[in-house]
């Protein structure tokens, strides 16, 4: 128009028509940290569908089984140097056990250690350790998918950690046993030689089944911050940890409860009911123990304001509540 003041028409600081307003972005950018627990909770049951974590779960399983006697006679192995008897360790497993595994792990202690020479603590431990790693080795693929990382570490080094939380499991099994089996003999031995206050025996109680789970709970943090191919930070991982120690923990005494009182098992399977529930009761601890590293991918995801390309647009199938009308 004109004649018209030019300034009435621009804004100066952005050489833009008076009055222009910015259309809004079609996805805006969602706020890293702030995903809500229906967020949190589509998002995980993609990645369980993604992921594909039963079949994970079932392939952990495999490695574990073929890691699991061999790594029974590694704790047979060290706890010999825990004055530590075959039938201490089952009476104390047996409760987040079902009946007919703990009787197969009975079995297989027995004749590991009717069987067992000396030369189990030289060449031979070594090897068992190795073939024990395949399945924290199997715990590292499954981590690497929840991140989306591919291995790139080098073969030694890989191994390496497998080795080394191998005999920390170990190690911490044993310490587990110990106290639970000797922790009312440690705890006087602590009154006696501390002079400690009497009411620390109360508090001793409960520290020889907390410790156990405390530990625990760091050994899986461990597992989730150092054999991911990606740098990460303790804190991170503490939510999955936690789901996986009380998870497992939960997950085995509810399983043992089933199997106990309705489970048919001996009757279906015959002789092999023990193997088939101690299959069944590692296909569900490996399913616990990849849902914690699914939580921490979610979690860092968010946290980082990304979000896995296969679960962008996303939807949680819900069945029809009404039939379409013809």
């Amino acid at each position: 128009m004109p004649g018209a003041d030019k300034s009435r028409l621009t804004d100066p600081t952005t050489s833009r028509p008076a009055g222009y307003r910015p259309a809004p972005a079609a996805n805006p950018p969602r706020k890293r940290g702030r995903m809500g627990i229906l967020s949190f909770s589509k998002h995980l049951y993609c990645r369980f569908q993604d992921d594909d974590v039963q079949a994970m779960g079932a392939q952990l399983t495999y490695y574990l089984i073929l890691s699991f006697f061999p790594f029974l006679i590694f704790i047979i192995a060290v706890l010999s140097f825990a004055d530590l008897t075959v039938s201490d360790v089952i009476e104390r497993i047996s409760p987040v056990m079902p009946d007919l595994s703990t009787k197969t792990i009975t079995d297989v202690f027995q004749e590991i250690q009717n069987s067992r020479s000396g030369s189990l603590l030289s060449l031979g431990l070594l090897v068992t350790i190795w073939s024990a790693s395949s399945g924290v080795s199997a715990v590292m693929k499954a981590l690497n998918k929840a991140y989306d990382v591919e291995e790139t570490r080098p073969f030694w080094k890989v191994k390496a950690y497998s080795l080394l939380f191998t005999v920390v499991l170990a190690l911490v099994i044993v310490f587990s046993l110990v106290m639970l089996i000797f922790g009312r003999i440690i705890g006087d031995m602590l009154y006696k030689e501390t002079r400690l206050p009497g009411n620390i025996d109360a508090v001793w109680s409960i520290a020889q089944f907390a410790l156990p789970i405390l530990v625990m709970a760091v050994v899986f943090a461990a597992l989730y911050l150092y054999v991911p191919n990606l740098r990460l930070r303790f804190r991170e991982v503490v939510p999955g940890a936690l789901f996986a120690t009380f998870g497992w923990i939960i997950t085995s005494l509810a399983f043992s409860f089933y199997v106990n009182n309705f489970g048919n098992y001996s009757k279906t399977y015959g002789s092999i009911g023990g193997i088939i529930v101690l299959l069944t009761w590692l296909y569900l601890s490996s399913i616990v123990i990849v849902l914690g590293g699914e939580i921490n991918a979610v979690l860092h995801f968010d946290r980082h304001g990304k979000t896995k390309q296969s679960c962008k647009q996303f939807t949680i199938p819900i069945p029809l509540l009404h039939h379409k009308k013809k």
